[in-house]
């Protein structure tokens, strides 16, 4: 699944993603690790993978994202 960087804290390694519809979805510093990034920007194109309740729902408060990575082509 794609994304958008939203925010991004650098100390704690986890933030936040926009998916496409707007919904923000949190990420934490396992699902960062798990990507092998060493930073991330506000307005990056990011790939996701999710697991959970929702997972193909609007109700991104019972998701959870275990893998940001940059998207690629």
């Amino acid at each position: 699944m794609q994304a958008t960087a939203y925010t991004y804290d650098p100390e704690s390694r986890s933030g936040q993603v926009l998916l496409d519809d707007g919904t923000p979805v949190p990420f934490d510093a396992a699902a960062f690790d798990a990507g092998g990034l060493r930073l991330l920007r506000p307005g990056q194109r990011v790939r996701i993978e999710i697991e959970g309740v929702g997972e193909n729902e609007g109700a991104g408060a019972e998701r959870r994202i275990t893998l940001v990575t940059l998207q690629t082509f």
